[in-house]
């Protein structure tokens, strides 16, 4: 993790390879929060509890899809988390329940950032896990995306509110 020291916050976004959702949540999250002017006071990154896909670009639906919405997920490679993580981020938001028990495993005992799933910042949705786009058609890609934009905006209002920027 590169955060930068005037940095006050740091939001980790993690899913299973780190392909799809985890970057597809970092590209939008990073958008709305240099929008917002705050690129110099919130961190993001993101990671994947399997390594499968460690040093590879986002999944190239997940890319175009992005792209089609003004996000940019080029720069992304992926990465597994690493135990060094609790450490360096106030926020673990996992994708699914899958990945959040696989994270909770881990968790040290004395973390006292937040270790969440990312949809309990989503407003107006009935469900709680960003589905899983890798094996489906395209326009799981469109709808993890609609999910992950409510959840970001949440956040960053969340963030915002709370830290007072």
């Amino acid at each position: 993790m590169t955060k930068k020291k005037n940095q006050d916050i740091s939001v980790l976004f993690v899913c299973l390879g780190n392909i799809c959702r985890s970057p597809t949540a970092h590209g939008v999250f990073e958008k709305m929060v240099s929008d917002a002017q705050l690129e110099n006071r919130i961190y993001i990154d993101s990671c994947g509890t399997g390594d499968w896909h460690i040093d590879h670009a986002p999944d190239k639906r997940s890319a175009s899809a992005a792209k089609a919405r003004g996000y940019d997920l080029n720069h992304l490679r992926a990465r597994q988390v690493q135990h060094t993580d609790f450490n360096q981020f106030n926020y673990i938001l996992a994708m699914d329940n899958n990945n959040l028990s696989d994270l909770q495993a881990m968790c040290p005992s004395d973390y006292s950032g937040e270790l969440a799933l990312f949809l309990d910042y989503a407003q107006d949705v009935d469900i709680r896990e960003v589905p899983d786009p890798y094996y489906g058609g395209d326009s799981g890609f469109d709808t993890v995306i609609d999910l992950v934009e409510n959840a970001s905006q949440s956040l960053l209002a969340h963030l915002q509110k709370h830290y007072d920027f």
